[in-house]
């Protein structure tokens, strides 16, 4: 056996997961296992009963996934919740128009009256959480093929799921954790009634708009309010006027006290998606081919949308949130970019697969089990390169033109109309409510315009075999002219026309459905979705099987490797608790950032002629007066600060707490200089955002003059 070098030994102890007390996205049933002590000992007050319970009410019972993609929490009894801004944007924005503009006025309901439903958002309430791992994996042997294996898991997870929620309506979801190696189940109530409250303007819940996206020093004001209701024995419900406010068996208590550094702090909430076991290869490939690539076409994309956004205030509704969501990952891309070099990831992660590789060859058992893992990674990443590069460009260039994206959502329609025409009407009716939205929200100039610039980019990046026949042939009747062609293309197709399309879709019929089969949009649409459904789909994600397979086995012999280490799993859209301390932070050299930002930094960002920056004359006027009651620190209004818990995508809304369990924030970012963490945690540099919760009351009660709302609230002060 050869010694393992001092540097690799250090490079294993520093970059695995679970190292760090920073880092970490623990998982709350296992707190009084894993952390408890260790949270204590850094400064809380709470037992691990008092935030996860099934048992009694504890913080979890205060805490939703708010959509598809946030959290929120619960901040009085009458079922009001806060989340972010940028969570609430779609809700906010479906209530705009040019005559009622929320987006740049904001939205205060004054009486419970006034308070909009939104058809579509719903929230849920975690109930309780299970390790279900040999439930999962009874029956499943080491000699079964993975066909067999997946569907022996799924027969038992659907089995176990049906056992779980009989006789209630409760909905039950099982996840894999450290690649399957575990299974946890997650029991939830869902709430379909919740209604608008409130939100202040995007000058307030935005400001700093894309140009602060992801940056620190921040001084965004990202909330919206809402409350959820429920019929009159409190139990979920449509929506009906006759609902009444939803009365929770917990809700977080909003502290005045304020922060300081080195105040212990603590993240509840459900983080989307992280990547921590990694290899290099996978490293490499995200790095040097498609995050660059992503961002190249992004950029493209931004600086069509955002020429004409500044045109007309119009388009600048339409396509406020269109914009939002394109340009998020764009920067978080060119962030986790940077970070992963500065931190040389790369070399690092090839040193712990050198330590992994001498681990596995000192023993024969493990040499068998684990020794052929690096070079199967290798394989398999050297041949999914071009499979990458086609779907990134299918999903960034293909439909990021609207059209397109819009025409594939008739595929389907089509089909009935071709093999059950009895059943068409039902999917029609469906797709007529979304074309409404579709149509309300696009703008044909904008889309022609990116048709036209990122359309070329398909052919000229992605080999040339995953180019659809049909797009082609098309281009050699327009002279190889992109220009020529998208004209063709938005003249002649039926979808530039609402009216018809509406009328189609309304009507349903069979043969004027099938018509579509010969518009030039749901034709080319068609050829790409063909192309990546037979040539590319199938390869990349069989690769990815075999990856899944891989990791499995790594994972397992890394937590082996390190059995004196403890290991949390990477993020997965399900409640987790990260925890660390308010501190500011070295982004380079001779540069240090504080831990707070007041409301001056505001002011002092004021500019008129910059939409993103333009404030409010009535928070101008606030300021002048020192007007900020008891929400105010010293003479000054603090409006975020940062700390090192371990976040991520999903965590936007989510409760950053003190140590007595009170409310002192919500959480709405991460730093650029930390945007790495979903693959590679830096201490010195990965800090979540935060907007102090005194800045969010300030706001309700002096700038809108919506105390009512406040008075809901538990207060510590």
């Amino acid at each position: 056996m050869k010694k393992l070098s001092l540097f690799i030994i250090f490079s294993l102890f520093a970059y695995l997961p679970g190292v760090f007390a920073d880092e970490g996205m623990w998982l709350p049933l296992l707190l009084e296992k894993l952390n408890i002590k260790d949270m204590q000992e850094k400064g809380l007050k709470l037992s691990a009963e008092d935030i996860y319970s099934i048992n009694q009410a504890s913080l979890k019972d205060a805490l939703v996934i708010f959509g598809g993609g946030c959290t929120g929490e619960l901040i009085s009894e009458e079922g009001l919740l806060i989340t972010n801004h940028h969570c609430g944007y779609g809700a906010i924005q479906s209530h705009s128009s040019v005559e009622n503009d929320y987006l740049t006025d904001g939205f205060w309901a004054m009486s419970r009256e006034d308070e909009l439903p939104n058809p579509g958002l719903s929230v849920r309430f975690l109930k309780r959480m299970e390790d279900v791992t040999d439930k999962v994996l009874k029956g499943v042997k080491d000699r079964h093929k993975e066909k067999k294996r997946q569907a022996l898991i799924d027969e038992n997870i659907d089995n176990i799921k049906a056992e779980a929620i009989e006789g209630t309506d409760y909905k039950a979801v099982i996840k894999p954790f450290y690649y399957g190696n575990e299974y946890y189940m997650f029991v939830y109530e869902e709430y379909t009634d919740v209604r608008l409250v409130g939100a202040p303007p995007s000058a307030i819940g935005k400001f700093g708009g894309d140009t602060d996206n992801w940056m620190w020093p921040r001084h965004t004001g990202d909330f919206s309010l809402f409350r959820i209701y429920a019929d009159k024995d409190n139990n979920p419900a449509d929506y009906a006027p006759e609902n009444v406010p939803y009365e929770p068996i917990k809700h977080m208590p909003i502290s005045l006290k304020g922060i300081k550094k080195g105040d212990f702090t603590m993240v509840m909430g459900y983080p989307g998606s992280t990547e921590q076991f990694l290899t290099s290869h996978a490293v490499d490939l995200i790095m040097n081919q498609r995050n660059p690539h992503r961002i190249d076409l992004r950029t493209k994309r931004l600086e069509i949308m955002n020429r004409y956004m500044e045109r007309s205030p119009a388009v600048r509704i339409k396509y406020a949130s269109k914009y939002a969501r394109v340009s998020n990952s764009w920067k978080r891309w060119q962030g986790e970019n940077r970070g992963l070099k500065r931190l040389d990831a790369i070399k690092k992660k090839e040193d712990t697969q050198q330590a992994f590789a001498q681990w596995a060859a000192a023993d024969k058992k493990r040499q068998k089990q684990y020794g052929d893992l690096l070079p199967a990674f290798e394989d398999i990443y050297s041949q999914m390169g071009p499979y990458a590069m086609a779907i990134d460009y299918y999903r960034e260039s293909v439909f990021a033109v609207e059209l397109l994206r819009f025409a594939s959502y008739f595929e389907r329609v089509v089909r009935m109309a071709e093999e059950s025409p009895e059943q068409v009407a039902k999917y029609a009716n469906a797709l007529a409510n979304y074309a409404t939205g579709f149509y309300k929200d696009y703008e044909i100039a904008i889309d022609k315009q990116i048709a036209k610039k990122l359309l070329p980019t398909y052919a000229q990046n992605v080999k040339t075999n995953y180019v659809p026949e049909f797009l082609k042939q098309q281009l050699k009747a327009q002279d190889n002219s992109y220009a020529e062609y998208v004209d063709y293309l938005y003249d002649e197709s039926l979808f530039t026309d609402k009216e018809t399309i509406m009328e189609m879709l309304t009507s349903a019929e069979q043969e004027t459905l099938l018509t579509l089969k010969n518009d030039p949009i749901y034709q080319l649409q068609h050829a790409f979705r063909q192309l990546q459904h037979e040539k590319v789909e199938p390869v990349y994600y069989s690769l990815n099987a075999d990856l899944d397979k891989l990791y499995r086995k790594y994972v397992d012999g890394l937590r082996k490797m390190k059995s004196n280490e403890i290991f949390y799993p990477d993020a997965n859209f399900t409640m987790r608790i990260a925890y660390g301390e308010v501190k500011g932070y070295n982004p380079k050299d001779a540069v240090e950032y504080n831990y707070y930002t007041t409301l001056s930094g505001v002011i002092d960002k004021d500019d008129p002629e910059v939409y993103d920056y333009d404030v409010p004359e009535k928070l101008k006027e606030l300021y002048a007066e020192k007007d900020f009651s008891k929400y105010g620190e010293d003479g000054e209004m603090h409006v975020a600060f940062i700390a090192s818990n371990h976040t991520s995508g999903g965590n936007s809304g989510s409760p950053v707490l003190n140590a007595e369990g009170h409310l002192i924030g919500v959480n709405f970012d991460r730093n650029w200089e930390g945007t790495m963490s979903d693959i590679m945690y830096d201490p010195s540099q990965c800090r979540n955002i935060t907007l102090d919760i005194r800045y969010a009351l300030f706001i309700i009660d002096k700038f809108a003059g919506a105390g009512h709302l406040v008075e809901e609230m538990t207060l510590i002060e």
